[in-house]
């Protein structure tokens, strides 16, 4: 059921942190994703998921029996490939740089975008003690769930330079880094166990994920039941507008500098068409960088 609304912002909300997952890592050619005996929650996924996947520093991580341990092999090379074929291996020069460039020149639209967020995302306070943000980037979104230090935020880019920039924003806003985890990977193979988050967070990044529906079918196997999907994110304009138009002339290049993000793309159908048990979906004209225009965004709360 899909149920339009459109939601009033109070400008001044701090949302609440929820649980982790840490992978620190130095490079993608060798990390690991910590395994459930870590006990930052009961149901994590004990795999191993970077390039060139390293059996030998897996069992410092995974210390299971051999038949586990090959299942979870499996599972890491899975999750692996579908990083490497998603997000292919760039120069660090150029991940930097990329990330450099998201920490600086979104500020604009994240001052333009900050009532709807704290609106947004004040349904996770005193609901969600686990959430995963699927693009976290260089961590916009952190101060949003400040304030609890029960909460634990899953970070998930494919872009590992972008972690530090979300590490300086975690601190910046005080939330403790025992509290958010970074995790490379990509959002449509999400190395967490099914039914494991309370909420899932996405703000402008299923504009650029390559498989929409896929990712949405992970969103929701990471979802417990009754768990929260929050999102915010441009949309293709109306089909005849000159908006429209302008978009569909700009979109092969912003694909090619901007991580593949689609202006065209129509999000809220996708959302709608995914199978969730209840929908809050509205739309607004919202200021977007890097253009400086106003354009259509959809936003709202799937339920699982």
């Amino acid at each position: 059921m899909v149920k339009l609304v459109h939601l009033h912002y109070s400008p001044s909300f701090h949302l609440q942190p929820l649980n982790s997952l840490k992978t620190n890592q130095k490079s993608r050619s060798a990390a690991a994703i910590p395994s459930k005996q870590l006990s930052l929650a009961p149901s994590f996924c004990s795999c191993c998921g970077r390039r060139h996947f390293i059996e030998a520093a897996t069992a410092v991580f995974l210390p299971i029996s051999p038949s586990k341990s090959n299942a979870s092999t499996s599972q890491s090379d899975h999750y692996l490939d579908l990083l490497n074929r998603i997000h292919p291996p760039r120069p660090d020069w150029y991940e930097e740089f990329y990330a450099s460039v998201m920490d600086t020149s979104m500020k604009p639209y994240e001052a333009k975008i900050a009532g709807y967020k704290s609106q947004l995302l004040e349904k996770l306070k005193g609901k969600a003690k686990r959430v995963l943000e699927i693009g976290i980037g260089t961590g916009p979104n952190l101060e949003y769930y400040a304030g609890d230090n029960e909460v634990q935020v899953f970070g998930l880019d494919p872009n590992k330079k972008m972690e530090k920039y979300a590490r300086a924003a975690a601190t910046a806003v005080g939330l403790p880094s025992k509290n958010f985890h970074f995790i490379e990977a990509v959002a449509e193979a999400v190395p967490l166990d099914d039914s494991s988050v309370d909420a899932v967070v996405g703000t402008l990044v299923l504009c650029s994920v390559q498989d929409v529906n896929m990712a949405l079918k992970e969103v929701k196997r990471v979802l417990k039941p009754g768990g929260l999907f929050l999102f915010i994110e441009h949309v293709a304009a109306e089909d005849g507008t000159s908006l429209r138009l302008w978009q569909s002339l700009v979109d092969p290049l912003q694909q090619a500098v901007a991580d593949g993000c689609h202006l065209t793309r129509e999000t809220g159908k996708y959302i709608s068409s995914s199978g969730f048990s209840s929908l809050e979906l509205s739309m607004a004209s919202l200021y977007n960088a890097p253009f400086s225009l106003i354009t259509p965004h959809v936003y709202g709360v799937a339920c699982n």
